[in-house]
């Protein structure tokens, strides 16, 4: 949880943080919003560390004082975190913290205070945190976590300054993804599908993505080696393993994923191949599939995918798309 780790996912923010730390413009409260994985609390966290550090230097803390030391294992007396018990923040939790602000600082005057999912507070812990909010301390620093900023009342969000974390681009959230120890393959794939961190995650932790992975490079294969008996493996294999509609949507989106690295192989762009492991495979079906058929694939896809929010049978949707694709 440092500056140098959130520059490489929210330069814009750090900058503007840093900047205002070496200006000595902070402000008291701040929200930050943007999807889940986008690396708020992170930045939270480095703000509380180089605000209480005893040896900030250029706007960075030392790392190695008490206060850093104490923030980086979560263990500061003055650094307070609330986060939703249950489905809500209660009045209660403000109220806590409110009373544990009146006290003097245990290492010093300054405070911090992160709230996680603040739009879950409940009206009365809204009001209550508004009243704090309207007496700030000259030593005190609020960070609001949002995902839903709209769902935070005007009167917080007018008397603090909101910052948006952009969603991760998927060269960090592979990176990030590999720091988990997540093997390649699965991990350039689930990078390509979500720009949540945290939902990505979860993809690869999944024992039945890795399997669906390999059921739609199986599927490839077929049209690729066997076309004549495409449509039998589709039903005894494929459709008996994407049995809900939204593994089958997720199925689909895998396909076009993979017909994207067939175009990336037409253009000379190999390094943007996701299925980067299954290269050969792309580079022989590329001698057997133009350019352009490559791009009516892509099409095809797509008109799948919407058949099947129509309500289509999926059934014909993936029969209709295994012929136009076995066309290619």
């Amino acid at each position: 949880m440092s500056w140098e780790t959130s520059s490489k996912t929210q330069p814009r923010v750090v900058k503007l943080l840093k900047n205002s730390i070496k200006k000595q413009r902070l402000a008291h409260a701040y929200i930050f919003e943007g999807a889940q994985g986008t690396g708020k609390m992170a930045v939270g966290i480095a703000l509380a560390k180089t605000f209480l550090c005893r040896n900030a230097e250029d706007g960075n803390p030392c790392e190695n004082c008490t206060n850093c030391k104490r923030i980086t294992s979560g263990n500061h007396p003055d650094v307070h975190i609330i986060s939703p018990e249950g489905q809500s923040i209660k009045i209660d939790q403000i109220r806590g913290l409110q009373k544990e602000f009146a006290y003097s600082g245990m290492e010093s005057s300054k405070k911090v205070y992160i709230v996680e999912h603040a739009d879950k507070m409940t009206v009365q812990a809204a009001n209550s945190l508004l009243k704090f909010l309207e007496e700030p301390g000259s030593d005190t620093i609020a960070i609001l976590l949002t995902e839903q900023v709209h769902s935070l009342l005007d009167t917080i969000r007018s008397r603090a300054q909101t910052l948006s974390f952009s969603p991760l681009a998927p060269e960090g959230i592979l990176q990030k993804l590999l720091e988990e120890e997540i093997p390649k393959p699965i991990a350039a794939l689930a990078s390509s599908l979500t720009s949540d961190y945290a939902e990505a995650l979860e993809i690869c932790r999944e024992e039945w993505f890795a399997q669906a992975r390999a059921k739609v490079i199986q599927l490839t294969e077929e049209l690729r080696l066997r076309p004549d008996y495409c449509l039998v493996v589709l039903q005894d294999q494929y459709l008996s393993f994407f049995k809900e509609k939204e593994q089958l949507r997720l199925a689909l989106n895998l396909l076009l994923i993979w017909y994207r690295d067939l175009l990336s192989i037409h253009l000379s762009q190999s390094e943007k191949v996701v299925f980067f492991d299954q290269l050969q495979a792309l580079e022989q079906q590329a001698l057997q599939t133009s350019q352009k058929k490559a791009g009516e694939a892509l099409q095809a896809i797509l008109t799948a995918q919407a058949r099947l929010r129509s309500n289509v049978s999926p059934l014909m949707v993936m029969e209709q798309l295994v012929l136009r694709l076995r066309e290619g």
